[in-house]
C-alpha cells in the first residue's frame, strides 16, 4: 500500500505577488521592503530598482504624493522598515535600454578616446570606491547607508559589478549596477573628467557583451544615454529579457585601453 504525503506548496513571497506588469507606468509601483542583498536581487529580478527616500521629510512627501494609489491597491505596500514609504521600488514603461548589438559612441566621444592614450578601463577593481563617487555632491542622495551597505554585499556575492576609468593612476568616471542573466542594471556613473562617464558606459556594454549579455538598463531616459544607443522598450519586452536567466560568462576584469572603444 503507497504512503501519501501532502506536501504543503511553498509560500508565496510579497515579491512573486507583486504584478509588476499592472503597475503604474510612471512612479513607484510598490513600497515598503527592505534593502539587504537577497531583497535587492529579488527586485531586479522582478523588473525593480530601488528609490529610498534620505530623509523623514521625503518619506512624508512619499506618502502625502501615493496613498490614493497604494489605498486603491495600484501600488503595493512590501513589508520591511517601520516607514514602508521609505524605500521606493520603480519599473518605468518604457524604460531606456541599449541592446548590445545596438551600442554606439557619438563621434566626439571617440575623437576623445583616442587623444586621450593614458586612459584605460578595469572592472571590479573598486566597487565600492565607484560607489562612492556615484553619491558624492548629490543634493537628492537617493544612494543612502542602507543602499550602498546592500550593492557592496551584491558586489562580494558577484551580483553586483563596477567598471572604473582612469587616466594613469587617477579614478576619473565610473559604472555600477547589478546583473541579472542577460540583463545588465546600470545604477549609477560619476565622471570626474568629461567623457568618462559615458567611457565608462561603454566599456560596460562592451565587456557585457563579450560576457554573453544583451541588454544594459539604463533606467532613466535622456539625450547622454541615447547618444550611446539606449532605446525606450517596454516593459513587457523588458521582462522578456529578464526571462534569459542564463548567467552567461563572467565580466572581464583585466586593464584596458580605453581607446579601443573608439575603433
Amino acid at each position: 500500500m503507497g504512503v501519501y504525503i501532502r506536501t504543503q506548496a511553498r509560500p508565496e513571497t510579497p515579491w512573486e505577488s507583486l504584478n509588476v506588469l499592472a503597475a503604474p507606468t510612471e512612479g513607484p509601483a510598490a513600497f515598503g521592503g527592505d534593502l539587504g542583498p537577497r531583497s535587492l536581487l529579488t527586485a531586479y529580478r522582478h523588473g525593480l530598482y530601488p528609490f529610498p527616500a534620505e530623509t523623514a521629510e521625503h518619506c512624508i512627501v512619499n506618502e502625502l504624493t501615493y496613498e490614493a494609489d497604494v489605498a486603491a491597491g495600484r501600488v503595493k505596500l512590501i513589508p520591511g522598515y517601520d516607514d514602508p514609504f521609505s524605500i521606493a521600488w520603480c519599473s518605468p514603461d518604457p524604460r531606456p535600454v541599449i541592446l548590445v548589438q545596438q551600442a554606439r559612441i557619438q563621434r566626439s566621444l571617440r575623437r576623445q578616446l583616442r587623444k586621450e592614450t593614458g586612459w584605460t578601463t578595469t572592472a571590479d577593481v573598486c566597487f565600492e570606491r565607484v560607489a562612492r563617487q556615484c553619491r558624492a555632491g548629490r543634493t537628492e542622495r537617493w544612494l543612502t547607508d542602507d543602499l550602498l551597505r546592500g550593492l557592496c554585499l551584491l558586489h562580494e556575492l558577484g551580483h553586483a559589478h563596477s567598471v572604473e576609468v582612469w587616466d594613469g593612476d587617477e579614478l576619473i568616471g565610473g559604472v555600477l549596477g547589478v546583473r541579472v542573466g542577460a540583463v545588465f542594471s546600470a545604477d549609477s556613473q560619476f565622471t570626474l573628467r568629461s567623457g568618462a562617464g559615458k567611457a565608462a558606459v561603454a566599456d560596460l556594454t562592451r565587456r557585457f557583451a563579450e560576457a554573453g549579455g544583451l541588454a544594459v538598463d539604463v533606467q532613466r531616459d535622456g539625450d547622454h544615454v541615447r547618444l550611446l544607443g539606449a532605446q525606450p522598450m517596454s516593459r513587457r519586452q523588458y521582462f522578456g529579457l529578464l526571462s534569459a536567466r542564463d548567467e552567461g560568462r563572467p565580466l572581464a576584469t583585466g586593464r584596458l585601453p580605453a581607446r579601443r572603444l573608439a575603433d
